[in-house]
């Protein structure tokens, strides 16, 4: 069975980012970038059950700019066998992305899609559903924990009032929370293999997909700056401020 692993370059997570002065996005010039986190966990899920023996092939893709090889060889270094770039300088949003991976889906035909279940960049949360509807496949959001079956997939998910585990038929769409696992050190052996692996490029419109924005950002602000806290003598000047000042009483 093939895994298909979507992962995204993003603004690493360690770097404080900063908003353009004209409001119109994140500097990301001369900025740190790296695998989505959640996406790394997707690759290493993948690359376990590989390890396992239930998943034969496991396929890293990425959509963006042509510094996304560098993501898919870091893929490729954790343990996926080859990648695909849908090299674009458009800027990609999920819908653009989900459209691009279904058609790589019908392609490839895997038998499991594991991808994160959101890129901590723009937050939206949105890929995996969308690409889950359009090919019509079982999905399982925020997963814990994934154990495969006979045709099937049982995905312990993470939901607000503790863990629900559901089984699907496969294929499935399957996007990764936190505590699915923890992503290996990449050592330098493994990177070095990493360049040799097969790496297809393409662009959308050899797919034939149309990737324009659907949505226009109007401003990216910094959030409000928070006020010094106060210490307050006893409990009843706490009551009082909470009532009076905050007005969370």
């Amino acid at each position: 069975m093939k895994v298909l692993v979507p992962v995204k370059r993003v603004v690493d997570y360690n770097v404080k980012v900063r908003v353009k002065s004209d409001q119109s996005g994140v500097d990301i010039a001369n900025v740190k970038m790296s695998m989505n986190p959640f996406d790394e966990i997707g690759v290493e899920e993948a690359t376990r059950l590989k390890e396992k023996g239930a998943a034969t092939e496991v396929i890293a893709v990425s959509c963006g700019v042509a510094q996304c090889q560098e993501t898919l060889r870091t893929a490729m270094a954790i343990g996926a066998d080859r990648g695909i770039l849908v090299q674009t300088d458009v800027e990609l949003q999920p819908l653009a992305v989900a459209k691009l991976l279904k058609v790589i889906a019908e392609k490839e035909q895997p038998g499991l899609i594991i991808l994160g279940k959101q890129a901590i960049d723009d937050d939206a949360n949105q890929t995996g559903q969308m690409l889950a509807a359009m090919l019509g496949w079982s999905q399982a959001t925020f997963a814990s924990k994934i154990e495969l079956g006979e045709g099937v997939a049982r995905v312990t998910r993470e939901v607000d009032g503790g863990l629900e585990t559901i089984e699907l038929k496969l294929p499935a769409i399957v996007t990764t929370d936190l505590r699915l696992n923890e992503p290996r050190y990449v050592t330098l052996p493994n990177i070095m293999k990493a360049k040799k692996k097969q790496l297809d490029t393409f662009s959308p419109e050899d797919l034939g997909v149309d990737v324009n924005p659907r949505l226009k950002t109007l401003k990216v602000s910094e959030p409000p700056s928070r006020s010094a806290g106060v210490k307050v003598p006893d409990v009843a000047a706490l009551i009082d401020k909470l009532k009076n000042e905050a007005k969370v009483v």
